[in-house]
């Protein structure tokens, strides 16, 4: 078995101060601390990050505060007071990197923006996350991960078609742009060991959420217009069959591509469905699907349990996975590994 302990951590060298609060910052440095960074949690006094008071509470501690901030050191300070700014920019000068993700125009307010912040260190990085971003030309606006979710088109994507738009039920805009943002201070870090510069990474919630559109953007821009992205419930519009579909017990999810569709039918033991013309492609399947999508849930149904469906087609190498509960998932070996 390999020796994880034979090399330090990849950040251990990297000390960090942190001005995150709520979800999105805290993603960033919560990534780095478990790189092995040194991180310094700096929270405005004396109630600290908001999110200390989320519940679920427990001996007086939110799970939520401390799934995000585990690993990290925590100062608390009275913005207000002079000698508490003082600690700040002394801090500022001994550290590589700054995260923020206050609302706008708190940092320049305090005289921690960049510019202020690269007097005091030429060398640092900062990277401050935002809804919008810090200069775009919705920059004022306040925003939170539902606003994103809004602003970009997830939600109006999310949802049955004839029903309203609904919410991702997680914080896919806060951990998106946070997990973007890591990625983005790797390369700043890796770019100021070969120049010596540092740099400031902007990222918006909006713009993490707004390149996940695979093909909603993309189609109907090729398409002149004629394609009009919408909500299509538990089934893909484009192709089928690629979505939720009714098992024996409980909810399965199928995705099958024209590469996999012949294996599809030989699992449900109905090859002479590789010549109907009317599932010939992807498209012809989607167009169709009023008439496949019952075919195949009258096959899982003939299985006794989801599992053994799901044998069935892992056996033909048919992508498949049970919808799982966060229940499921917390006794699921895998997630124990």
């Amino acid at each position: 078995m390999e020796n994880r302990t034979a090399h330090p951590r990849m950040l251990a060298d990297c000390k960090v101060l942190d001005f995150t609060q709520y979800l999105a910052g805290p993603t960033v440095t919560r990534l780095m601390a478990e790189m092995g960074a040194d991180i310094i949690k700096v929270e405005p006094g004396p109630g600290g990050d908001p999110s200390r008071l989320l519940p679920f509470l427990r001996d007086g501690r939110s799970a939520y505060f401390v799934q995000q901030n585990r690993g990290k050191k925590s100062l608390c300070i009275d913005f207000n007071k002079p000698e508490g700014l003082e600690v700040i920019r002394a801090l500022a000068k001994t550290v590589d990197v700054v995260v923020e993700n206050f609302g706008p125009g708190v940092m320049e307010k305090r005289g921690f923006d960049y510019a202020a912040l690269k007097q005091i260190n030429p060398k640092i990085i900062m990277v401050s996350i935002s809804a919008f971003g810090r200069k775009s030309s919705l920059s004022h606006k306040v925003g939170y991960d539902l606003i994103a979710q809004a602003f970009s088109g997830i939600m109006h994507m999310t949802g049955e078609p004839d029903g309203p738009p609904q919410f991702v039920g997680l914080g896919i805009a806060d951990v998106g742009s946070g997990v973007h943002a890591f990625a983005a201070l790797g390369y700043a870090l890796y770019y100021r060991e070969k120049t010596g510069v540092g740099q400031h990474i902007d990222m918006a919630m909006v713009d993490a959420l707004y390149h996940m559109h695979e093909a909603n953007v993309q189609v109907h821009a090729m398409s002149g217009g004629a394609y009009v992205p919408k909500r299509a419930g538990s089934h893909h519009p484009l192709v089928c069959p690629v979505g939720t579909f009714k098992g024996p017990q409980g909810w399965i999810v199928i995705l099958v591509l024209d590469r996999q569709w012949e294996s599809l039918c030989r699992a449900m033991g109905r090859p002479e469905l590789v010549r109907d013309p009317r599932f010939a492609t992807g498209g012809d399947r989607a167009k169709n699907q009023g008439e496949l999508i019952p075919m195949i849930e009258a096959w899982l149904r003939s299985f006794p349990s989801d599992e053994a469906a799901l044998q069935v087609m892992d056996e033909h190498r048919i992508a498949c996975a049970p919808v799982m509960t966060i229940v499921d998932t917390l006794a699921h070996p895998y997630f124990k590994d």
